[in-house]
C-alpha cells in the first residue's frame, strides 16, 4: 500500500501527467464531435455504425494517454529519480507493477470519460443532422462504449511497457506512433492477402473492433481482438519487467 501511494505521489506531481491528461481528453472529445459531424452529413445507409462513428475519438487519444503510459516510466530516467526509486524496492518488478496499477486506474477512469462524453457528443451532432443515432440501451452500444474505455487503457498500458523497455521518452514514443499508426498506414499500401492480414491481426488494429456495434466481414470478433491486444501489452510488459530487473539503472 505504501509503494502504491508512494507511485500516486510520483504520478499526480509531475506537471506533464495532467497536462498530457487535459490533452488527451480535449483530442478525444473533439476529434469525436468533428469526425460525428462530418460523417453524418455524409450520411450512408450502408454499414452506418453511428455507435462507432462517434467513437473516433479512440484514434488521436490512444496516441496521447500512450505517451501518458511512457511519461510515467520515462520522467524517472529523465530527471534521475529512478535510482532512489530502485534503492527503495529492490524487488523491481514490485515497483513496475505499482506504477501499472497506479497508472491504469487512472487511464480506465479517463478512458471511461472520453468514451462516454466522446459517444454523447457525437450522437448529438449525428441525431442534430437528422440521421438515425444510438442510445445506451441499443443491443450492443453499452459495450462498444465501455470498450473504448479499455481499449484506450490498453493502449496507455503498452506505452508504460515501451517506456520500461526502452527507457527512452523519444524512442518509446515512436515505437507507439509505429505501433498504432504508422504500420497500419503502410499495411494499407500492401497487396491482399497481407493488408488485410494486417488489419485483422495486427494488435492494435483487432482491439481498435471492440468499438463496433455492427460485425466486419472477416474481422475478429470485438473480444477476441481485444484479447489479442492485451495479449500483446502483456508481452511488452513482460519486456519491460526483463529490462528492469537485468540492466543497472
Amino acid at each position: 500500500m505504501n509503494l502504491l501511494r508512494s507511485e500516486w505521489t510520483k504520478f499526480r506531481s509531475l506537471r506533464s501527467t495532467w497536462l498530457t491528461a487535459a490533452v488527451t481528453v480535449l483530442l478525444g472529445v473533439g476529434v469525436s464531435t468533428l469526425a460525428s459531424s462530418a460523417k453524418a452529413n455524409a450520411y450512408d445507409p450502408v454499414d452506418w455504425d453511428p455507435t462507432a462513428t462517434s467513437l473516433t475519438s479512440i484514434i488521436m487519444a490512444q496516441l496521447a494517454i500512450g505517451v501518458l503510459g511512457v511519461l510515467v516510466v520515462t520522467s524517472e530516467y529523465a530527471t534521475g529519480t529512478i535510482q532512489p526509486s530502485v534503492v527503495a524496492v529492490p524487488a523491481r518488478g514490485r515497483l513496475l507493477a505499482a506504477k501499472a496499477v497506479v497508472f491504469g486506474g487512472v487511464a480506465l477512469v479517463l478512458s471511461q470519460v472520453i468514451g462516454f462524453a466522446s459517444f454523447f457528443a457525437g450522437q448529438a451532432m449525428i441525431a442534430a443532422a437528422g440521421v438515425p443515432h444510438a442510445t445506451l440501451g441499443q443491443p450492443e452500444v453499452l459495450r462498444a462504449v465501455l470498450g473504448s474505455g479499455l481499449y484506450l487503457t490498453a493502449v496507455g498500458l503498452l506505452g508504460l511497457g515501451l517506456g520500461a523497455v526502452l527507457r527512452s521518452t523519444a524512442g518509446a514514443i515512436g515505437v507507439l506512433v509505429s505501433a498504432t499508426l504508422l504500420i497500419r498506414l503502410v499495411a494499407q499500401m500492401l497487396p491482399e492477402p497481407w493488408s488485410g492480414w494486417m488489419d485483422r491481426f495486427w494488435p492494435t488494429a483487432a482491439g481498435e473492433k471492440i468499438v463496433n456495434v455492427l460485425p466486419v466481414a472477416g474481422m475478429l470478433s470485438p473480444w477476441t481482438g481485444f484479447a489479442l491486444l492485451c495479449g500483446f501489452v502483456a508481452v511488452i510488459g513482460a519486456a519491460g519487467y526483463t529490462v528492469l530487473r537485468t540492466r543497472d539503472v
